[in-house]
């Protein structure tokens, strides 16, 4: 499988989604999350042009914007809002989080999900029955909504722990993955939160897999398998933070080290190779990445990532 990083200017921290359109010059449209604008903007996916903006900046009361995730509908779904800054016993609060929905053309289309304790959302997927799943980083939770409606159908996961953590355990979820299996993969970044309320990172940082029996209510989803645990720093890293998630076209999982580098694994959970994003060539590289996504058509074993964020295809 071949894989090209892509390098995206260091101001652009978010999420990542690729947009397919019909058109002679492209197989597609890369759609990133900017943080720092409270927006969506769009690249060309063969040069890296940018294009202008998705949406325009707020729209829809987006802010921080996370994972970008098309739904069963064509429709985007954007993880927004929250504060990984202050303690979540702080008053001043932001009670803003939601996954919002846009449509293919950056209309946006109202809040999918939000409340019933839904905190600093990351991570957020559909099921193959068609339900929203996010991860609410700040409790230690994967909720789920229906994936029309928005109605709140439940904490499907938990720390078990009032979002202080566990051992081995839902701790700081962030990409969330469905697998060919009908598995949910959890990318857990190893944070709690202490006494006080304030983030922590007191646990290893790991890849959990909760089961196609778990997802479907068979079994209870109060210990998940760790699917990769924390592994060691790369050579060009001080620590480790998994984060992004992406599936392979041969079904090998993909998953990006915040601290640097990208490291692929099969089904098995065994480690396939590892992939160098030091394109700086320093020691340590503090290149630090968010997000994966694979290309569609042409590019489709293309991989791409963000410099601190997230990304994603969309194709119309």
């Amino acid at each position: 499988m071949r894989i090209n990083a892509s390098t995206f200017p260091a101001t652009v921290v978010g999420t990542l989604s690729i947009l397919c359109i019909n058109s002679p010059k492209a197989d597609a449209i890369l759609l990133i999350g900017n943080s720092d604008s409270n927006n969506i903007i769009v690249f060309d996916e063969q040069v890296g042009n940018f294009l202008g903006n998705f949406t325009t900046p707020g729209n829809g009361g987006l802010r921080t914007p996370d994972d970008l995730t098309f739904g069963p509908d064509g429709n985007l779904y954007v993880s927004s809002g929250g504060d990984n800054a202050l303690s979540l016993l702080d008053p001043s609060y932001p009670q803003d989080s939601a996954v919002l929905r846009f449509s293919s053309t950056g209309e946006f289309l109202g809040v999918a999900a939000s409340g019933n304790g839904l905190t600093r959302p990351y991570g957020n997927a559909f099921s193959p029955d068609g339900n929203l799943y996010v991860s609410s980083f700040r409790t230690n939770q994967i909720l789920r909504f229906n994936g029309i409606t928005g109605e709140f159908l439940g904490v499907f996961a938990s720390d078990n722990n009032n979002g202080l953590g566990t051992l081995n355990g839902l701790n700081g979820p962030n990409s969330l993955l469905f697998g060919p299996d009908g598995s949910l993969y959890v990318a857990t970044e190893g944070t709690a939160n202490n006494a006080s309320g304030d983030l922590v990172f007191a646990y290893d940082s790991q890849v959990l897999r909760y089961s196609s029996a778990q997802v479907a209510g068979i079994e209870p989803t109060t210990a998940p398998s760790v699917f990769i645990s924390q592994p060691s720093t790369l050579p060009e890293s001080e620590f480790v933070s998994l984060l992004g998630l992406a599936l392979a076209p041969n079904n090998d999982i993909l998953v990006s080290d915040f601290a640097g580098g990208i490291r692929r694994y099969n089904l098995a959970g065994d480690l396939v190779d590892t992939l160098s994003t030091n394109y700086t060539d320093t020691i340590p590289s503090s290149n630090f990445i968010g997000s994966l996504t694979f290309g569609s058509g042409s590019s489709s074993d293309n991989l791409y990532r963000t410099h601190l964020g997230s990304i994603h295809w969309l194709a119309v």
